[in-house]
């Protein structure tokens, strides 16, 4: 994902006796990524620092890398190019700064390289390159900090770092063992974005139903009161702010179970984010995955008997190495089974430092990985169109991301911004982004829904 800069970020009141330096941004990767960017540029803001639109008009680029996939170290590689090219002064941060010889050579006049989370080092860096001229009269920072997202979501990152060993995944040697954020601390930031105006909070982490696991689910103060770090707590405390709550990246522990009540009774929104990957034991067993999925289709079952509106998105990899057309029968005949709302699937690329390149199993030829993608996205795309189908006729609540004149786009609470379907208002009525409305469905597409607010 690549971060546009806000309108908001385009300030052009400067002190009377100095010009404010400029910074150009670029935010690659996944939403995790996209928080540490906003801490970077919130801390420069609050020094008076300025963001550049483009490369070519500000004294220095920022480029926060992505660098889980060959793929997205490409995508890396190729935005430093251009902030070269465009402007020759580059800072370099975020996973792909982890290992950075890979950086210095294609790139060896790059400023500064940095690793993911330092954002200090970020800063310090730019300070060397562009000293601050602060004024502390002009230099103002919301209190909720810069946002990268519109006003009315926003991200909320709750823990850093992984515990668990997937072999295809660099996650942990990138960013380290799972490290959470106190729940008092996290509980504060939903406080000041809720009093900003967001609507819909996204909680992430690289390990969500994890959180607090690290440091033993220690209690934090918030409020006068003591609560635990844990991700059941965290859940019923933050759907008590008066903003949609949306749990991504929660992993199908035990303890999981406990937060579908909130979700049946409003306390949170009824979706839940779980990467389960694939669903055949041998090919679960050679990712280090759990391997159960005939007691995770129960787990379904019994969450949809709490919670009938419930809605699950998953990802899955098709042609990890060794992976036969038998494993491929039975994650199709699954995903029939589970009938998971939203799903997405990506063909299985190598990356360099994952377990999964030493475990000796046949890779798989190009040409059939994309014929396993074509047919399991096919078997989801007919699970989808029931699903969205059985939503006509039916009223719903809408949060709007952009308006229009006659008909606005939005999503329904079983979607998330970006990943996820659409939902088309029309309306009388101007709509803005951020509002709530209610809509009667009167027709599905594949994935997407359209209707009349009511």
């Amino acid at each position: 994902m690549r971060a546009a800069l806000p309108d908001i970020l385009d300030i052009s009141h400067q002190p009377m006796n100095a010009v404010a330096p400029k910074i150009s941004f670029v935010s690659l990767g996944c939403p995790k990524a996209l928080v540490d960017s906003e801490r970077i540029i919130t801390s420069l803001r609050s020094e008076g620092y300025e963001l550049s639109k483009s490369h070519a008009g500000a004294d220095l680029v920022i480029v926060n890398t992505c660098g889980f996939l060959d793929s997205a170290k490409a995508e890396s590689l190729e935005a430093i190019g251009s902030a070269m090219a465009e402007n020759g002064k580059v800072i370099v941060t975020g996973c792909m700064g982890a290992e950075p010889e890979q950086i210095r050579d294609v790139f060896p006049n790059v400023l500064a390289i940095t690793g993911p989370q330092a954002y200090e080092s970020v800063v310090s860096a730019v300070h060397q390159a562009v000293p601050p001229k602060h004024d502390p009269f002009v230099d103002l920072v919301p209190d909720q900090g810069i946002k990268l997202t519109p006003r009315h979501y926003a991200y909320l990152k709750i823990s850093e770092g992984c515990n668990n060993r997937c072999t295809f995944c660099i996650i942990p040697k990138l960013r380290g063992d799972l490290v959470s954020r106190p729940i008092g601390d996290v509980l504060r930031e939903a406080e000041k974005l809720a009093k900003a105006g967001v609507k819909e909070l996204l909680v992430i982490s690289q390990d969500t139903s994890a959180y607090g696991l690290d440091i033993k689910y220690a209690p934090s103060m918030f409020k006068d009161r003591e609560i635990r770090t844990r991700f059941f707590e965290l859940a019923r405390e933050l759907g008590q702010m008066g903003m949609w709550v949306r749990l991504h990246y929660v992993y199908p522990y035990p303890h999981v179970d406990e937060v579908i009540p909130l979700m049946q009774e409003g306390v949170v929104l009824p979706y839940l984010d779980i990467p389960f990957q694939h669903a055949s034991p041998n090919v679960l067993k050679a990712m280090k995955r759990p391997a159960h999925q005939d007691r995770t289709l129960d787990r379904i079952r019994k969450w949809r008997d709490i919670c009938p509106d419930l809605a699950i998105r998953s990802t899955f990899i098709v042609g990890f190495p060794g992976e036969t057309e038998e494993d491929m029968d039975i994650l199709v005949d699954w995903l029939k089974e589970a009938k998971l709302e939203r799903v997405g699937a990506f063909k299985y690329e190598p990356v360099k430092g994952a377990p999964a390149n030493d475990l000796g199993l046949d890779l798989i030829p190009e040409e059939v990985k994309e014929a396993r993608w074509h047919r399991f996205m096919k078997a989801q795309a007919e699970i989808s169109a029931r699903i969205v189908k059985g939503r006509v006729g039916k009223r719903i609540q809408v949060i709007i991301d952009e308006a229009g004149p006659t008909v606005a786009k939005g999503r329904s609470k079983w979607d998330a911004p970006e990943i996820d379907g659409n939902v088309y208002v029309a309306s009388r009525r101007p709509l803005r982004a951020g509002d709530i409305v209610t809509e009667k469905i009167e027709r599905a597409d594949a994935y997407d829904l359209h209707g009349v607010a009511v």
